[in-house]
């Protein structure tokens, strides 16, 4: 990204997280209080709820300033994935929540106490099942349009917290018309969707810190870029490496004609470099070549013969990168491998197969892992 939009995206994270802090903090100081003066477990715990999401916002706003930091000599390609760190610290903050929530709900079935409802502690949890509504509406909105999946997670969290408090204020009407009280009940069954939702939000997270399987619009857009240049027959094994949203450094191969100089060589990546930069803010890092045969026909149909060969075995996805030398009798091509197969024997059953059909020839074959 350019370093206008890098700083538009910050101050679009802060701002949204700024709003959510001061109503988060604004609802649960008016429900800590309507709990402490009714004595509902229920709707104490929703407020320390929406505490806990305030303070996730606070992380928020650290790790997106703490991201932007410029690159150095000790981290050259930047602190974006502090973002994920930061993450990871609003889904323990949300886990522990969760727990002691359950503690303390657990308590309150073993030595219940009965709560006691006003009018105004029932307007306030009803004001808040709708602000929480349009608070969730507006933060995911905003994430989604500056793809922050901590917005998007925290608006997300906020429409969840609007179905649970609209279930405390179910519980408070029950108990009104009915005298039964649920409100220890309702806090377990808060308390376990909170854990649920710390759990997603901490998998999502090592999801994106371990790498993930490449997005396939964005591959899909990148090698359209790549492929509508002449004279890019194809292009493969496309690797994008996450170092935090919206900055991706990666390495693709392309399959050009055997009979390109350099120089034009050279001419057409910094090209397709910087079209694919302009357009998707990747860094195209590496780009490799496969040559293709332009100087005999033949060449033409024992590809075809070998792709034969590789597609009847269902875990060989793709063959690409194929070339074959007529006067040092070899061939050489990459086949993508599904997780179905060890890709080293899956290269060892094709490789006996093709050197079967076309024998005097020595095969090489290169297995790709199938990266989406």
């Amino acid at each position: 990204m350019v370093e206008n939009e890098i700083e538009n995206r910050s101050k679009v994270i802060v701002r949204t997280s700024i709003v959510g802090i001061a109503t988060n903090v604004v609802l649960s100081g008016f429900k800590a209080a309507v709990g402490f003066v009714t004595g509902s477990i229920a709707v104490t715990l929703d407020a320390v709820n929406n505490l806990s999401d305030a303070l996730s916002s606070v992380i928020t706003i650290v790790g997106a300033k703490l991201s932007n930091r410029r690159p150095n000599k000790k981290h050259p390609l930047g602190y974006g994935r502090i973002e994920y760190l930061s993450a990871m610290i609003v889904a323990a903050i949300v886990l522990y929540a969760g727990g002691t929530s359950a503690v303390e709900s657990v308590k309150k079935i073993i030595n219940p106490e009965e709560a006691d409802y006003s009018t105004v502690s029932l307007v306030i949890i009803a004001a808040a099942v709708v602000v929480k509504l349009v608070l969730g509406k507006y933060v995911k909105r905003q994430g989604e349009r500056v793809n922050s999946g901590a917005l998007v997670a925290s608006g997300a969290d906020a429409l969840f917290d609007a179905i649970l408090s609209l279930s405390v204020l179910a519980s408070a009407i029950v108990f009104l018309t009915t005298g039964i009280s649920l409100e220890a009940y309702v806090g377990v069954a808060i308390s376990l969707f909170i854990i649920k939702a710390g759990v997603e939000m901490l998998k999502e997270t090592l999801d994106d810190i371990l790498g993930k399987r490449t997005d396939k619009e964005m591959a899909k857009r990148i090698k359209a870029i790549l492929t509508a240049e002449e004279p890019v027959r194809g292009a493969y094994d496309l690797i994008l490496n996450d170092y935090g949203p919206n900055k991706h450094i990666g390495s693709v191969h392309l399959e050009l004609p055997d009979n390109m100089t350099v120089e034009e060589l050279d001419v057409l990546t910094r090209k397709l470099q910087t079209r694919v930069f302009k357009e998707t803010s990747v860094i195209l890092a590496g780009v490799g070549v496969y040559s293709y045969n332009t100087k005999n026909n033949e060449a033409a149909e024992i590809r075809n013969k070998v792709l034969k060969i590789v597609k009847s075995h269902p875990w060989a996805l793709q063959l690409h990168g194929f070339y074959v030398d007529m006067n040092e009798r070899t061939m050489r091509f990459d086949v993508v491998m599904s997780f179905d197969i060890v890709a080293e024997e899956g290269a060892a059953i094709l490789c006996k197969e093709v050197g079967e059909a076309f024998p005097g020839y020595e095969v090489f074959i290169s297995p790709d892992v199938d990266l989406g």
